[in-house]
């Protein structure tokens, strides 16, 4: 049987080779998201950092713990409270103590010359080394007074000094006696000794601070000329502005942590085991660094984007490989019938076809894991450029991952042949007879079956879901593996449909001059599995490109609709720089000014216990419920907005409890439980309409947003150059609501759109493969059906404009009902949203159909071409007298 194997293989070399390169190509691109997948698993095991020489650490308690029937729950707490002075002076009785206190400090840096160097960074102060670093250099009218340029920040003199967040470099303050404990040591100058002196972190981008500078620092409290004393070496985690100890309690009272020269039992024993405070030693002073999960929240959204990426390659390399195979049985059904009519047996002829598969799935396999261990690097590379991946994201040693994929491929390679062994075992002698050119028995009972239930599933859940939770249809897994099951259902039916869909698409060339049109659209009746062959990869990447970004598109769409609807206010003003409150002195200015209402809200967070098992926590707004309505327009469902006072509490329609009047136990921001009483509900809508409270249960979250909304009779210019002027002074940002929506919404460059162009290439990707093999395969088994053209009188290019006509239609029938795969997932998005309470239109990617379309039309053409204009070359009587 080996011999009969590799005769086969050596004779049907174009099969075969086609078929190694799909399946080579579909387990090369699982190895490599493999291994970068792997590498995700884990992020990279840091020790502390801020305070890696301190021998004991207290904070507050960072984690809620909720005792429930089923055992401790924990959530990380949205802010954690402060170390009170009653604790610092407890501590202080057992051993030297330092006080911590982080804040905001943005620098600019003026130093005595022509020019100023301004750095601005869009880092977060939270953790300051994300974020690009930009040098500008500029000209300054008096750069030897720093006084200068603080009296243009507050008026706005030099407009580019007036945009927030991008002339000052964005830095954090400590106090200098902490220093010690990262610990940061001098590399010039000296200690900060009074008011007006600092000292600051060294970087190696950006412009350098040197001892002598003078600086603008603004901090909460203000902004103000300070002397660079002496500077320190970075560590890489954060850039720090040190003050003095007095200074720095002045510009932020509490406490945020307490380094403390002490036993650490003894520590624990003077706190008690209910004082709400962690005691930190050893590696969990960690926990007191900026951000201590950042690196482990940044690889969430790389590990869900490469397993799609690896689930989509996994799916549609079957779905090749299954459609090569059956395609190849069909074409070799006359040399089935030979074998049989010679003497084999059926079982002889499904072992042959299943050893064929089996010795193309080992080669193939392992020439893709060859492939995906030399990509894995390139695609690791390519998503730290895009963004997509934290910059210090790497491969790791996993091996696990090349197995798999080598053995995903041989199983593949089988499994999708199983169907055409059991069709080839089925040929029956009289096959070696036949030599009719239509396709008979394109759908076996078994397959009309497979279809019919696959088709019921694809369309069942979703109504199902539709009918019970609508909110669960827009989730990433939802719209990524729902269509999956259409696009089964309609490529088991690709035989039946194709027909029609044929018709349908060569009814007006039929009707035009020549015979061109007639014969294309006769050709693809007849030929029904070729043409399904060429369609079925296109489904596949029609549907998922339109399905992917269709929805993306249409859930974003549908978020500007309630922001554009919520949101009345005439300016949005946010931080200049994220993740950070607005500046104090800015809020008392905003409230202050004439002819507005000024609404000013905090993101908090609370969590709540559902049915005793799980903590819940939801994003939350504290607001003034007397100005919200002013300013905004909320989906309310029932209760009223008016009813919001310190002992209520605003939810939406996912709560578990979502009546009026009833209380619920939450817990808010900084761990403090409250029982509030529901005074109004909103519609779920995309998942953005979160709860509301007042600031009594802000949980300690500090403003970081106020509507603005014009007062009747007011005057609109001089509400803005109120609020523009209060904003070039404290680097916070000011925009109208057109500018705030613009500036929220997706652009070309977001992730989520990075990925799917980039999951959208490798299905791509995958059809150019199938595509190209299907073509080659179908066109060169076609050389006698070409020849007997030529001899009916038919010229060279007329019949390679043929060729590529029916490439084109079959490439025409699969956009066809891929758009229909489409289609069907786009209105049960739209019916989500409408049974949400959100009316949106569906958004369709016309132009990446257009691009998936064309390409695959053109690649089509070439790859049916090719092949036949190598045929024409030889004599047609040769062609049409030969035989297999």
């Amino acid at each position: 049987m080996l011999m009969l194997v590799l005769s086969g293989m050596r004779t049907r070399w174009i099969t075969f080779v086609g078929s190694f390169v799909a399946l080579a190509l579909g387990v090369g691109l699982i190895a490599a998201t493999g291994l970068a997948l792997a590498a995700t698993f884990d992020a990279p095991e840091r020790g502390p950092e801020r305070f890696a020489a301190a021998p004991v650490v207290v904070r507050a308690a960072g984690h809620l713990r909720v005792d429930t029937p089923t055992g401790t729950r924990t959530k990380p707490l949205d802010h954690p409270g402060p170390v009170g002075p009653r604790t610092a002076d407890r501590l202080a009785a057992l051993g030297r103590t330092v006080a911590d206190r982080t804040f905001p400090a943005d620098v600019t840096a003026a130093r005595t010359g022509p020019h100023t160097m301004a750095v601005r960074t869009g880092a977060d102060a939270r953790d300051p080394r994300t974020g690009p670093d930009v040098t500008v250099a500029r000209t300054g009218a008096d750069v030897g007074d720093p006084r200068t340029d603080a009296e243009k920040a507050r008026t706005g003199a030099d407009a580019r000094e007036s945009r927030p967040g991008q002339d000052a470099e964005a830095r954090v303050g400590h106090p200098w006696p902490v220093a010690a404990a990262a610990p940061y040591r001098l590399t010039s100058g000296r200690a900060p000794a009074a008011p007006g002196e600092v000292v600051v972190t060294t970087r190696s981008g950006g412009a350098p601070l040197r001892t002598g500078d003078r600086v603008l620092v603004r901090t909460p409290a203000g902004s103000a000329p300070r002397t660079v004393v002496g500077t320190v070496a970075g560590r890489g985690f954060e850039d720090a502005v040190f003050f003095t100890d007095d200074e720095a309690a002045r510009i932020s009272p509490d406490i945020d942590a307490l380094v403390v020269h002490a036993d650490a039992t003894a520590v624990r024993r003077a706190l008690g085991p209910d004082s709400g405070m962690d005691v930190l030693t050893g590696h969990d002073r960690r926990r007191a660094d900026p951000a201590p999960d950042r690196d482990a929240r940044a690889l969430v959204s790389v590990n869900a984007l490469l397993g799609t990426a690896a689930g989509i390659t996994l799916f549609v390399s079957a779905a090749v490989v299954a459609s090569t195979f059956s395609f190849a049985v069909a074409q070799r059904r006359r040399e089935f019938g030979l074998l049989r009519t010679a003497g084999a047996t059926p079982g002889q002829i499904r072992r042959t076809v299943w050893a064929e598969a089996v010795l193309v799935g080992v080669l193939a396999s392992a020439a893709g894991v060859w492939l995906g261990a030399g990509a894995a690097p390139l695609l690791v590379g390519r998503m730290t450029e895009a963004g997509l991946a934290p910059p210090w994201f790497a491969l790791g040693d996993a091996s696990w991952p090349l197995h798999t994929a080598f053995w995903t491929g041989v199983f593949v390679a089988t499994a999708g042949a199983l169907v055409s062994c059991h069709r080839a075992g089925r040929t029956a002698p009289t096959e070696a007879l036949r030599e009719a050119a239509v396709d008979s028995r394109v759908m076996p009972a078994s397959r009309w079956v497979a279809a019919v239930l696959v088709l019921l599933a694809g369309l069942g859940l979703p109504a199902l879901a539709l009918a019970l939770d609508p909110g669960d249809l827009l989730g990433r897994k939802s719209y990524i593996t729902r269509p999956m099951l259409l696009v089964v259902g309609f490529a088991l039916q690709a035989p039946v449909l194709v027909r029609p869909v044929g018709r349908l698409l060569t009814w007006l060339p039929a009707r035009l001059p020549g015979a061109t049109g007639v014969l294309v659209r006769e050709n693809t009746a007849a030929g029904v599995r070729r043409t399904a062959a060429v369609a079925a990869p296109v489904l596949i990447t029609v549907a998922l490109a339109a399905t992917l970004t269709g929805t993306v598109a249409t859930l974003e769409e549908a978020r500007a609709t309630e922001a554009r609807t919520a949101t009345t206010a005439d300016f949005v003003v946010t931080p200049g720089q994220e993740g950070r409150p607005l500046a104090p002195a800015f809020v008392e200015r905003a409230r202050a000014v004439e002819g507005a209402v000024v609404s000013v809200s905090r993101s908090t967070a609370v969590t709540v216990l559902e049915e005793d098992t799980a903590l819940v926590t939801s994003e939350a707004r504290a607001v003034d419920p007397a100005r919200l309505a002013a300013v905004s327009e909320l989906p309310v469902t029932a209760g009223r907005l008016s009813d919001l006072d310190d002992d209520a509490i605003v939810v939406n329609e996912e709560w578990l409890t979502t009546r009026v009047g009833d209380r619920v136990t939450v817990w808010l921001g900084d761990g403090r439980r409250a029982s509030l009483r529901i005074a109004a509900v909103l519609a779920t809508g995309t998942g953005d309409n979160g709860v509301y409270v007042t600031r009594r249960n802000a949980g300690g979250a500090g403003v970081d947003r106020i509507d603005v909304k014009v007062a009747e009779g007011g005057d609109r210019r001089a509400v803005a150059a109120a609020l523009h002027s209060a904003g070039a002074a404290t680097g916070t940002r000011v925009a109208t609501k057109a500018e705030w929506l613009s500036a929220n919404g997706p652009g070309p460059d977001d992730p989520t759109r990075t990925g799917l162009r980039m999951i959208l290439g490798i299905a791509l990707l995958c059809t150019a493969t199938a595509l190209a093999n299907t073509l080659v395969m179908a066109t060169s088994d076609r050389v006698r059906d070409l020849a007997v053209l030529r001899l009916a009188g038919a010229t060279a290019p007329q019949v390679l404009r043929l060729v590529a006509a029916e490439a084109v239609v079959a490439v025409g029938v699969g956009a066809v009902l891929g758009g229909v795969v489409a289609a069907v997932n786009l209105l049960v998005v739209w019916g989500a949203l409408v049974l949400l309470g959100v009316m949106s239109a569906v958004v369709v990617p016309w132009g990446t159909l257009g691009l998936v379309v064309a390409a695959a039309a053109l690649l089509a053409a070439v790859s049916a071409v090719l092949p036949a204009s190598l045929a024409l070359r030889t004599r047609p009587v040769e062609l049409a007298g030969a035989r297999e």
